[in-house]
């Protein structure tokens, strides 16, 4: 029983805290309505009033036509978005050609290594062996 009582305590606590902090002041919305009625400062860049906001939507409806500098700067948008792209596949492209490079460079190290095994291990010591003794063309 004396569990239930500690979570109960700690909930509590954790209420106690939350309604006290001060950023449970600011989430909270005004009760005041004529702040909401004329906005301030940033708000008011924010914001703007019924009739304009009516008006720029009727201007720019789905069939709206888009002035050229918008064009330019969607177009702009877009070939710096293809760039970003196609420098990262690039980069990955480069990154996997060296790690390519460099297991193919291991690859024929080790062959290396077991072919002078191979050849130290069969070489009698009578005559040089002709066959592995050629350079390769």
């Amino acid at each position: 029983m004396s569990w239930t009582y500690a979570t109960l305590l700690a909930l509590v606590a954790v209420l106690l805290a939350l309604s006290l902090s001060p950023e449970a002041d600011s989430a909270a919305v005004p009760s005041s309505t004529g702040s909401a009625k004329d906005p301030q400062g940033v708000l008011k860049k924010i914001f703007m009033k019924e009739a304009d906001a009516s008006n720029f939507f009727r201007r720019r409806s789905r069939r709206g036509a888009k002035s050229q500098d918008e064009i330019n700067a969607e177009q702009r948008q877009i070939l710096a978005a293809d760039e970003r792209k196609r420098e990262f596949h690039e980069e990955k492209r480069n990154e996997f050609e060296s790690y390519a490079e460099e297991e193919h460079d291991e690859q024929d190290e080790r062959t290396r290594e077991s072919t002078e095994q191979w050849r130290e291990f069969h070489y009698d010591g009578m005559y040089p062996p002709q066959e592995y003794n050629r350079q390769s063309i």
